[in-house]
């Protein structure tokens, strides 16, 4: 089976790679599991795409191991497309979760717009050298709620209806791989291994 070091703490996103890549013959390790301090990386790009790269370059620089990272979030249209890359960081670092969504309520309150849409962007990148380099993408549409809906997902899914009216904080995390934007990327990701016999 092959390891793939996944470079992030979130222990969401490692299950949700998991439940993905792990029919694949893929086994996804976190940093604690192989050993790596991953430290502190600065993610200075200034798209999601970008981000990726630097996050699993680090990783593999790191490791030697091959290493995936995602970068995602949330384009909210009547904020101009933010919280985008700053997702994570919206209202601050420290912040709890809950207090963030309801920021977010409020700013699309302040902007004045009737505007509810928005997506939820992934972008995955995986590297097995400074050469050999995969980058996939993948969005979902949807809109935002008057309110938080829901206990299950994590980050902005009690905010994000897609659209069969439901938001992702109440459904279950296979409805959500179907259909959401990670596991979109997921997907892609996927594909582009089935089409490498050196990998799997």
């Amino acid at each position: 089976m092959t390891d793939f070091l996944i470079a992030t703490n979130n222990a969401h996103k490692v299950e949700e790679f998991k439940r993905i890549l792990l029919p694949l013959g893929i086994n996804v390790i976190s940093a604690k599991e192989a050993g790596v301090d991953l430290g502190d990386v600065v993610e200075d790009g200034t798209t999601f795409a970008e981000n990726a790269k630097i996050k699993a370059l680090s990783a593999f620089r790191k490791s030697g191991l091959p290493s995936v990272a995602d970068d995602s979030g949330l384009c909210v249209d009547a904020l101009s497309g933010d919280p985008g890359i700053y997702s994570a960081r919206f209202g601050g670092e420290d912040i709890p979760q809950t207090e963030r969504n309801l920021l977010l309520l409020q700013k699309i309150r302040e902007s004045g717009s009737d505007t509810r849409t928005a997506r939820f962007v992934s972008s995955i990148c995986l590297v097995f050298s400074e050469e050999d380099i995969i980058a996939v993408e993948g969005i979902c549409e949807g809109s935002i709620a008057d309110k938080p809906m829901g206990e299950g997902g994590f980050g902005y899914d009690p905010l994000f209806i897609y659209e069969d009216g439901r938001c992702f904080g109440e459904i279950t995390g296979d409805e959500k791989d179907s259909v959401s934007h990670r596991g979109r990327s997921l997907r892609a990701l996927r594909d582009e291994l089935l089409k490498r016999k050196d990998v799997l």
